[in-house]
This record gives C-alpha cells, structure tokens and sequence, in this order.
C-alpha cells in the first residue's frame, strides 16, 4: 500500500533527470523541495515556482521524511 503511495507522489525513471526521484508527473526534482525550503521560502512559494507539483505530494514528501526523521532519532 505505501509503495504504491509512493508511486503517485515520487518517481524514479533513468530517463528522467537520470533517476532522480521527481515528483510524479513532472520532472521537478524533490530535492528541489528541500532546496526551495531550506533558503527559507514557504511551501507556497514553492507550489507557484512548480505548479506541477501538487500540495498534496509535497506535503506528503515533507510527512514522510519527518516520519523518518523522528524513527531515526527516537
């Protein structure tokens, strides 16, 4: 069930950005995500600079990695 999450929010193709996990759909890199927010822009700023790009998928994205963050330090 969360792979095919997975699927519909982040994809991975070598044809792609050369694999780059990407938001799907798109070819916005997610590493674009975490860029855009550590210079200290909002998500929203980000959603109209990759319009893309769903809310749904970046917050997502952000959900899934503080989830790992906060197993990893636990």
């Amino acid at each position: 069930m969360i792979q095919s999450m997975v699927n519909k929010v982040v994809q991975s193709d070598p044809e792609i950005l050369h694999g780059a996990p990407v938001f799907a759909g798109t070819r916005v890199p997610v590493q674009n995500l975490w860029d855009y927010l550590e210079r200290g822009h909002g998500l929203e700023g980000f959603l109209e600079g990759f319009p893309g790009v769903k809310k749904e998928q970046a917050l997502w994205v952000i959900e899934r990695a503080r989830r790992i963050d906060f197993a990893e330090s636990a």
